[in-house]
């Protein structure tokens, strides 16, 4: 196909030197009636391409096929089947493949590592999980993804699953051995879904972490919002293969998404895809060796341990997209939430995440010197400033086998049934009602459906008063939870 057009984008300028009108929405006729305020901080042009994806860029019955071409265009791109764009974020398109894969009354094998929009898929869905557990290294109190071996133990115990669902990468930028699990799914005659939101440059260049269709898997969802240079909210999910029917695949998309996609979205992925094809190579060639450099620079600061080769091996992660620098900063007595609110406060600088003791500095292929610069001399202004912090507040780490909860009811049945709100204190041997997730990187620590234990709880709550933020609770300090009512 020629990749060197971009129908959407394309659309949008004609659109725009056409002067067309739309007496329909958006209301605020590309800008016409914006506060000037609001015109002030955003601009003109957001709101003159905000238009109608149909009746507005396209007509009513999309005749120019505009949108369709565009994803024929990426799926040409990766060496997908067939790719579907969404302007509702990774977390509809996860939903959409679990529930195409095993909606109704189905079962899935999925990593206890998953993000909590897999979680949310899995009520919505009504779905079973059968969890196969990460590994865990509990020295740093860091999981990797489970082992292709993990896998094949999950599918001898469930082999009436309809699938497997693997995250990879993780937040932190360990991946899983996707190739060697592709094998077992299909040996069984099982597909395999890939939640890769932190992969969507993977397929432009030979030297990151292989991605999920070239390994093998049938069906994965990518964020470009995250690793690409799409808005926020943009997301792709990719197809190959017969074991997930393409058709059911569709309408589940379609009974998740929004009936008025923003046409933005679409033009920024459409953009992108491009752009990759023309230049990612050189692009991503650049950033990872602009981050290998930043890995050293860091490493020398007093403290600092860039996490490298104690990320890899056969008890941890199979690869590494070297983009994710993961700093632990425990080495200079502080928590990554100090370091954090620190960089936050002090250096205007914001982190990919931070827990206990580390801190994520995501590198794009649109960082240059100057910005790593900039990240360098905050570091060095943090370390300085961290010899006067006090100590940080202690997080009761559980072991990897008090975290793992014994999974007793549905998430569905859990999440809808009748709850009821219990002091934390009172909360252990009950049937958690609600997921609790410390936010970023969004993995939950509670399921609805999980029997809940001490350990968690002390966890969680000794966690919120060192400064982790819980993203899902009614009460986000943990003071009650909801349980299952009795």
């Amino acid at each position: 196909m020629d990749q060197t057009v971009a129908p959407i984008l394309d659309a949008m300028a004609d659109y725009q030197q056409s002067h067309r009108y739309g007496f329909s929405p958006p209301g605020h006729r590309q800008g016409r009636g914006v506060d000037p305020r609001t015109l002030r901080v955003l601009g003109r042009d957001p709101f003159l391409d905000d238009v109608l994806a149909a009746g507005g860029l396209d007509d009513w019955h999309t005749s120019n096929g505009y949108l369709e071409h565009a994803e024929e265009l990426m799926a040409d791109a990766v060496g997908a089947d067939h790719a579907w764009f969404s302007t509702c974020g990774s977390s509809l398109s996860v939903k959409a493949a679990m529930m195409a894969v095993a909606g109704g009354d189905g079962s899935l094998i999925v990593g206890r590592d998953s993000h909590k929009s897999i979680v949310a898929g899995l009520i919505f869905a009504g779905v079973q999980p059968r969890w196969v557990s990460p590994q865990w290294d509990a020295a740093r109190h860091l999981s990797h993804p489970p082992s292709p071996r993990q896998l094949a133990e999950a599918w001898d115990r469930h082999p009436d699953a309809a699938g497997a669902l693997i995250v990879s990468p993780s937040p932190y930028g360990t991946c899983a051995d996707l190739r060697s699990m592709a094998e077992i799914c299909h040996a069984r005659g099982k597909p395999l879904i890939v939640d890769e939101a932190w992969g969507a440059h993977l397929p432009f260049h030979e030297d990151l972490p292989t991605w999920a269709m070239d390994a093998g898997a049938d069906l994965c969802v990518v964020s470009v919002h995250k690793m690409g240079a799409g808005f926020e909210q943009g997301s792709v999910f990719h197809l190959q293969g017969d074991l997930v029917d393409k058709d059911r695949l569709a309408e589940c998309a379609d009974l998740l998404m929004t009936t008025s996609p923003n046409a933005m979205v679409y033009a920024a992925i459409d953009g992108w895809r491009r752009h990759m094809v023309d230049r990612g190579h050189e692009l991503l060639s650049g950033a990872m060796s602009l981050a290998h450099g930043l890995r050293a620079d860091v490493e020398a600061i007093d403290g600092l341990e860039v996490m490298h080769d104690e990320l890899l091996g056969e008890s941890a992660s199979h690869d590494l997209d070297v983009l994710q620098v993961l700093i632990d900063v425990s080495g200079a007595g502080n928590s990554g939430y100090q370091a954090g609110d620190w960089l936050r406060r002090h250096a205007h600088i914001d982190v990919g995440l931070m827990d206990h003791r580390r801190i994520l500095a995501t590198q794009s292929f649109a960082d240059g010197v100057d910005t790593t610069r900039r990240l360098l001399g905050a570091l060095s202004q943090w370390r300085t400033a961290a010899d006067t912090f006090d100590k940080p507040a202690e997080i009761r780490l559980p072991a990897p086998s008090e975290i793992e909860l014994d999974s007793v009811m549905l998430p569905r049945e859990a999440f809808f049934g009748p709850v009821e709100s219990v002091p934390v204190a009172q909360a252990a041997g009950r049937i958690a009602a609600e997921q609790v997730t410390p936010y970023p990187p969004g993995i939950p620590a509670v399921v609805p459906g999980e029997l809940l234990d001490d350990a968690v709880l002390e966890y969680l709550r000794s966690g919120v008063q060192a400064g982790m933020h819980l993203h899902d609770p009614a009460d986000p300090e943990l003071r009650t939870i909801r349980v299952v009512a009795r």
